[in-house]
């Protein structure tokens, strides 16, 4: 089906729309690709950039099949082939995209596009076909300007690094052998298929307007990028402290983890000093009393409570009152348990419980050198920043 070809200049291409996620980590009960920015649909602004670029031929969109009746409503009026029913795996999804274009030549071009990018642009595309004149396989991407540290602590030089987007283009008999090749592999994109095959990938300078809509905080940028909603950053601040219950042993609760120790904290609840702090911190951020205003000590319901319900309830409120959080940062002051061996084990906690990556949780552990009740083991304080944005 013929689409547009009105620039003689342009490059004629095919382009096909992987829209066959699920939206896990995005969350909720409509797919991401299926959610509304300025009275359309992810995937509709996406599908109408790609309509207007000059010397498209053909496109497809690879959807699940039981979202069929989100995906009609979502592309209604639009003269379009009927959609691809797509796999388990992305790799899948892509490849019978791929078969779907049966009068594809070998030598022909075409570009696969996350849904999920609805800020590309017809520019972007057009340089992403150009790049495909000289070469086999290019892509949008971005150049890393980010520190990076892997889990171990090693830092990783940033030089060299980018951040791979969509769209990326190929030529078809290129990408249908890479997919056939590849079978077996779960590539999170089509260019690690090709370059697995000793093809060489072109990069073209894209926009990090250009981002993947994945989690809550990604949706809410891209909400406000589209309405060009004002934002204001809030932070606040946390801090919780316990006593050592001599006669109650361990393990010690923290950041919503079990640490080994000999001894429990002493508390109304579970005395998670960590997660009490972070509580404030959020609390404090939206000017929303602290933690014993909500969770009264003096009240027997809350005895012995996961403190994770605290939690819970503050970035409830922060939700609630159209906010989000940004990044949390907690410091954990004690001589013993070590802290540690069970960072990662509590960054994921905290992440799970607050709605955000790992990445953007910090947590740290110091000591006092010997000084104070922490310094003679008496007990464990935390300390406690959140950032969060609201609307102006």
């Amino acid at each position: 089906m013929e689409i547009s070809a009105s620039n003689s200049s342009a490059p004629a291409f095919y382009a096909l729309i992987a829209a066959a996620g699920s939206s896990a980590r995005l969350g909720g009960d409509v797919p991401k690709q299926y959610r509304k920015i300025k009275g359309k649909t992810v995937l509709r602004h996406t599908i109408e950039t790609f309509l207007s670029c000059p010397g498209l031929k053909d496109i497809r969109v690879v959807i699940d099949p039981f979202h069929k009746e989100l995906y009609e409503h979502s592309v209604s009026g639009l003269n379009l082939p009927p959609p691809v029913p797509g796999g388990e795996t992305r790799n899948v999804s892509v490849f019978k995209g791929l078969i779907s274009f049966s009068q594809a030549k070998k030598e022909e071009l075409i570009l696969i596009h996350d849904a999920a990018r609805p800020f590309v642009t017809v520019d972007e595309i057009m340089a992403v076909t150009q790049a495909l004149k000289s070469s086999q396989a290019a892509t949008l991407a971005t150049p890393v300007s980010d520190t990076l540290r892997r889990d171990d602590g090693e830092y990783v030089d940033r030089n060299g690094l980018w951040a791979v987007q969509t769209p990326q283009g190929f030529h078809f008999g290129l990408i249908r052998k890479a997919h056939e090749m590849g079978k077996s592999r779960n590539a999170t994109d089509d260019t690690a298929l090709v370059a697995a095959m000793g093809e060489d990938i072109k990069f073209v300078e894209g926009s990090r307007r250009n981002f993947k809509i994945t989690t809550p905080q990604d949706w809410e940028l891209a909400r406000q990028l589209s309405e060009g909603t004002l934002t204001i950053p809030r932070t606040g601040f946390g801090f919780d402290v316990h006593a050592f219950d001599k006669s109650k042993k361990g393990p010690v609760r923290l950041c919503g983890v079990d640490v080994p120790h000999e001894r429990a904290l002493e508390g109304h609840s579970d005395a998670d000093v960590g997660l009490h702090a972070l509580t404030d911190a959020l609390l404090g951020a939206m000017a929303a009393g602290d933690i014993g205003q909500h969770f009264p000590p003096s009240d027997p319901k809350w005895k012995g409570a996961d403190s994770m319900k605290f939690l819970s309830h503050a970035v409830d409120l922060v939700e609630e009152r159209g906010a989000w959080i940004v990044n949390v940062d907690l410091t954990i002051i004690c001589e013993a348990p070590k802290i540690g061996p069970y960072r990662a084990a509590m960054q994921k906690r905290v992440a799970d419980i607050c709605g955000l990556m790992p990445e953007q949780v910090g947590i740290k552990a110091t000591t006092t050198e010997g000084l104070g009740f922490t310094g003679r083991g008496e007990g464990i304080a935390a300390q406690a920043v959140a950032t969060v944005l609201v609307h102006g």
